[in-house]
């Protein structure tokens, strides 16, 4: 068991996590043993004066916390494969970008494109315009170059 004064440090090392992150999500893992459970509890009610605090304050049955600062949708995702395949694993409530989402939302942001796949998007439709573009003033030297290889395979041309 921890001595009071590492709990301590762990729940200000979480509440200083958790105030610095835009978003957490909220799950229920039933198979938590006890004491893992009672830690657990012990260590949400040191977050008072976060902005989780509205959606931690009322949590009830076996719960664990997922947060980053980085990108939510990739955190959501890796959360709902795994409530995929464990169903005993699921969402209770969240925060993105300091906002509380229900489970629906959840669900809704992992089934959103990654950043990265939102960024390949958006260059495609950037650089599709200068394609096309350059395809186009491609296309009149091609063709001009077509008619005159076939004028001269067909001595149409007369000097």
């Amino acid at each position: 068991m921890k001595k009071k004064s590492d709990k301590k440090k762990d729940i200000d090392a979480l509440h200083q996590d958790l105030e610095q992150s835009g978003n957490l999500f909220v799950t229920g893992y039933e198979k938590l043993r006890v004491d893992q459970d009672f830690e657990l509890r012990k260590v949400v009610r040191g977050l008072a004066d976060t902005p989780s605090e509205a959606v931690l304050k009322n949590l009830r049955g076996m719960t664990s916390l997922a947060y980053t600062s980085n990108d939510p949708v990739a955190l959501a995702k890796a959360l709902t494969t795994y409530a995929k395949t464990n169903p005993s694993f699921t969402f209770k409530a969240g925060i993105v970008e300091g906002r509380a989402i229900d489970v629906g939302a959840i669900i809704e942001l992992a089934s959103m494109p990654s950043k990265e796949q939102i960024f390949a998007k958006l260059l495609y439709l950037i650089n599709a315009p200068a394609q096309r573009l350059a395809t186009v003033i491609q296309a009149a030297g091609r063709n001009l170059a077509v008619v005159v290889d076939q004028g001269v395979k067909e001595n149409k041309f007369q000097a």
